[in-house]
């Protein structure tokens, strides 16, 4: 994720620390030295947070091309909003995590599907075919499964499972309470094992 290109502030009052004291400085300090105005110090944060930006996107998204130029788009919005940042209500992270997670839900409901082709995956006749369709059968049906998941249950299970955050911090993350992350979690559980034992009943031969 490239850094921001964006003039650092000039004639701010406070003095801008060293770079020793941004690399040893916490969310929170970066943080309110953006706020003024120092980009240094929000570059030291993209630093810190962007590869985490960027996995979340591509994990909600499955879209690597997607979710490079959302991560980018979320810090976007996070140096315009630096200024408001509150660390007594949340982690920095979790701000962040949730203005991601509300981009990546805005581009999700843009997003129309392609009509499949016609004779879209035929049965194939060649020897040996019904081998090695059985043999992917399983990661076919996850993957198919995480693609029809929807966008808020795909992101708590994301956020929680994948990215350890606890239940508090992915509801802050996504805007929504402790109970509603884990109803979304439970559905979400319930949704992938209902496909895949859908898929698991339908895979065999005839």
């Amino acid at each position: 994720l490239q850094l921001l290109r964006r003039p650092a502030a000039t004639g701010s009052a406070t003095a801008a620390p060293s770079p020793r004291e941004y690399a040893g400085a916490d969310d929170a300090a970066l943080a309110a030295w953006a706020g003024e105005g120092d980009r240094r110090a929000f570059d030291a944060l993209v630093l810190r947070h962007g590869a985490f930006a960027l996995r979340v996107a591509t994990r909600l998204t499955r879209d690597a091309t997607v979710a490079e130029d959302l991560a980018q788009e979320a810090f976007v919005r996070a140096w315009k909003a630096i200024g408001r940042f509150d660390p007594q209500r949340a982690r920095l992270t979790t701000w962040l995590y949730r203005i991601v997670t509300n981009l990546c839900r805005d581009h999700q409901r843009r997003a129309r599907p392609e009509a499949l082709p016609d004779g879209f995956d035929p049965a194939d006749p060649a020897a040996g075919a019904e081998e090695r369709l059985a043999a992917g059968q399983q990661a076919r049906a996850m993957a198919a499964a995480l693609a029809e998941l929807p966008d808020r249950q795909r992101a708590a299970l994301a956020l929680v499972y994948e990215e350890g955050l606890s239940g508090a911090e992915a509801a802050k993350a996504l805007g929504v309470s402790a109970k509603a992350v884990e109803r979304l979690l439970a559905r979400g559980r319930q949704f992938l094992r209902t496909r895949l034992a859908d898929a698991a009943g339908q895979g065999g031969p005839p």
